[in-house]
């Protein structure tokens, strides 16, 4: 996919979740974003624990897939929560290595 559809895509999820600044927009916000990153990071292990004891080629390639597309979505996740300051100030850079280096 071309990089400039990807920042695109970015910029309009980067919209909307600083769409409001009022308390209870943000609530919602943050927990809908939240509640992403932990379902996505979460089931990078998940899947690749599933891949260890995969019982053919075919079964863990796809379990390795459904991993590496979650770091990716992970990565997303904490960029927008860090560009959009959804956690305040809060030092995302490490979180944000250890996604790229798994995906």
């Amino acid at each position: 996919m071309p990089k400039e559809i990807d920042e695109r895509a970015f910029q309009l999820a980067f919209r909307v979740v600083t769409l409001r600044s009022d308390e209870e927009y943000q609530r919602i916000v943050r927990w809908k974003v939240i509640g992403q990153l932990v379902d996505c990071t979460t089931s990078i292990g998940a899947n690749l624990s599933e891949a260890a004891g995969a019982q053919t080629k075919p079964d863990f390639i796809a379990k390795v897939s459904i991993s590496k597309k979650e770091a990716l979505e992970t990565q997303f996740w904490l960029r927008l929560i860090d560009e959009a300051k959804l956690l305040g100030q809060l030092d995302l850079a490490p979180l944000r290595t250890d996604a790229a280096s798994v995906g």
